[in-house]
């Protein structure tokens, strides 16, 4: 048992390196930038399959072509990501945080298919480090010489990072930008340069985490969204923009997974403990932990308001006559789409109505309330597992199944909702993740009460809604209803009241309002209707499975949300609509739909940095329309 410790111990240290790689590149990003960058995880994949090419270039077999390999591959990854920055992200650094976001997210879409263009589909395994394939017997064990290098490189990284931040003017450079931007441009420097070679650095560190994993795992298609999450994790447990943070966390993750491993199965008084499955998840558990305990990271330094008097959102107008008109003539026409006779397409016009009502629960956090959640999917997946476990185990009728939905998905706001108003910005966002793992995971893993991987089938609607035109206007009924009265909420005092604890936590303090309470209640009642539209969901597929509760599915509400807008009421229901029928077209017409999706998402976000449902507000202002058309 001490072996298998001490073995587990070292590959604990070995996986380190890679992990503080990836994470270090990307606090230097965020910290000078203020971008999180998910493309930073394709930046990692990249690292693998260019490493693999040049590999078979200079010849898998020789020291001179496998370390050549692995150093031009990173510089490549960083030469990479100076065209990124370049061609992309200088052309939105005035835009919102948020639509930022947006893009890189479309960059990993675009990554993704090139990838898959130049490498296929199939795993590809690289060669062995030449020199470093034998193993060294520890406690009778047998350890990689190549793992043994791993260790040291972590640490010498470092190292150097720390020489070129305290001993030289770039990093001297770096670091000042990192506390000030803007007084950093007004003493003269050329913030244009030094971000693009901030980027460099950054997209160099990913390219070498992942050249030097090349002997430990496979080149695949996955490793983005699965590296992206630790990096980030890794950031907000060191502290954002604290490189020895970064280090320091992605040794107690990398330490915390190969002990889980190391103990595996652990009776206990009769009761079996399953420490390998809690590998799943024992990082997001430690995120959740520190972030509740020290909220700025074990490293990192307490953050300032995000938000003051120069920083308040537009206000959102009163609905108007034209706003209603306009509403009412499009449920009318929704409510014609059946007599086509096209099934498929009211499937899709499904979709379309459940995404938007998920997507406006989504934006009631980020718009009114001002709380960024990256873990959205939560409650969604809730109201799925709660209908559908309302039914199958406790064998109730549909109609009082799909109300555990929303009570399903309410409780687990209530809950995880208590916590996460406690933080503000990218930590909130976290924080919101870390709990959606943890979701996620329970039911990944519970084979007898969630159905595991397989999920859960047999969800079929009552005879009276068993034809799909009934239940296409019964769920047009319940998410118009849910969308609307969440604009009424947003417009009734405790809207106000969201909006005033979002614009000014001190001056909303200072007249009685509680804002944390005010905050706490607006995620339950975002989760109550974002189960409802789970339920929904649930029940409009006949199955469901854990992939409703995933990073994936989170990552749609916040481009949906962003596609159309944050500071328009309308701006979810439109980014629903037009990223589902996008979705749906694209992938149903190309193997590449990914890299069309990714594209077209950039196209709308250099073009209308405001959103689609802004940018119509902005036209009907100018025409004269009044204010309120269109919010």
């Amino acid at each position: 048992m001490l072996a298998n410790i001490v073995i587990q111990f070292l590959n604990g240290l070995a996986g380190t390196s890679s992990l503080f790689l990836v994470a270090a590149g990307l606090s230097i990003i965020f910290g000078v930038s203020r971008i999180v960058n998910f493309a930073h995880g394709s930046l990692y994949m990249l690292g693998i399959y260019v490493a693999y090419s040049l590999m078979e270039v200079f010849g898998r077999g020789s020291i001179l072509g496998f370390w050549t390999g692995v150093l031009l591959s990173a510089v490549i990854v960083g030469l990479i990501g100076v065209a990124i920055e370049v061609l992309v992200l200088r052309r939105i650094y005035r835009a919102p945080e948020l639509f930022q976001l947006l893009a890189t997210f479309a960059l990993v879409l675009v990554i993704k298919d090139a990838a898959l263009w130049i490498w296929g589909a199939e795993d590809l395994l690289g060669p062995r480090a030449p020199g470093l394939r034998g193993a060294v017997e520890i406690m009778g064990k047998r350890f990689p010489e190549y793992d043994l290098l791993l260790i040291v490189i972590g640490p010498a990284v470092l190292g150097l990072l720390w020489l070129l931040m305290n001993r030289t003017r770039w990093g001297t450079l770096v670091r000042a930008a990192t506390q000030d931007r803007e007084m950093v441009g007004a003493l003269g420097v050329n913030q244009s340069a030094l971000f693009t070679g901030v980027f460099f650095l950054g997209a160099f560190l990913a390219g070498l985490g992942g050249a030097i994993q090349i002997p430990r795992e496979p080149a695949q298609l996955m490793l983005d969204i699965t590296v992206i999450s630790d990096a980030f994790v890794i950031v907000v447990v060191g502290g954002m923009g604290s490189i020895g943070g970064a280090f320091l966390a992605a040794l107690l993750i990398a330490q915390a997974k190969a002990l889980c491993i190391a103990l595996g199965d652990v009776s206990f008084l009769g009761v079996t403990l399953s420490f390998t499955k809690f590998t799943l998840v024992v990082e997001f558990v430690i995120m959740a932990i520190v972030l509740v305990v020290r909220p700025w990271g074990l490293m990192g330094k307490a953050q300032a308001p995000q938000r003051g008097a120069s920083m308040v959102e537009p206000a959102l107008y009163p609905l108007g006559r034209t706003f209603w008109g306009i509403t009412l003539g499009i449920v009318i026409l929704l409510g014609l789409m059946p007599l086509g006779g096209d099934d498929y397409r009211l499937v899709l016009l499904i979709d379309v109505a459940v995404f938007a009502l998920f997507a406006a629960t989504l934006h009631f956090l980020m718009g009114p309330a001002g709380m960024v959640s990256f873990g959205h999917a939560a409650y969604f997946g809730l109201g799925c597992y709660g209908a559908a476990l309302a039914m199958l185990k406790l064998n109730l009728p549909m109609e009082a199944a799909l109300l555990a939905a929303p009570l399903a998905g309410g409780f687990g706001a209530l809950v995880f909702g208590w916590f996460c108003v406690r933080l503000s910005g990218v930590y909130l966002a976290m924080l919101t993740l870390a709990f959606a793992q943890i979701a996620w995971s329970v039911t990944f893993q519970w084979d007898d009460f969630t159905g595991g991987s397989n999920g859960l089938v047999g969800l079929w609607p009552s005879e009276w809604l068993k034809d799909r035109t009934a239940f296409y206007f019964f769920t047009l009924v319940l998410c118009i209803g849910g969308v609307v009265l969440l604009w009424r909420i947003v417009h009734a005092p405790f809207g106000y009241a969201l909006r005033a604890a979002r614009d000014s936590v001190l001056r909303a303090d200072a007249i009685g309002i509680d804002t944390r309470r005010i905050q706490w209640y607006g995620f339950v009642i975002a989760g109550i209707f974002a189960g409802l539209a789970g339920g929904l969901f649930a029940f409009s597929k006949g199955s469901i499975s854990p992939e409703q509760m995933a990073v994936s599915r989170s990552v749609d509400g916040l481009v949906m949300v962003l596609l159309g807008g944050v500071q328009t009421l309308t701006g979810p229901v439109a980014g629903a609509a037009i990223f589902t029928w996008l979705q749906d077209t694209i992938a149903r017409n190309t193997e590449y739909w990914r890299a069309i999706l990714g594209l077209a998402i950039l196209v709308i976000v250099l073009a209308f940095p405001q959103g689609v449902a802004g940018f119509a507000k902005d036209i009907a202002t100018r025409l004269g329309w009044r204010k309120e058309a269109l919010s």
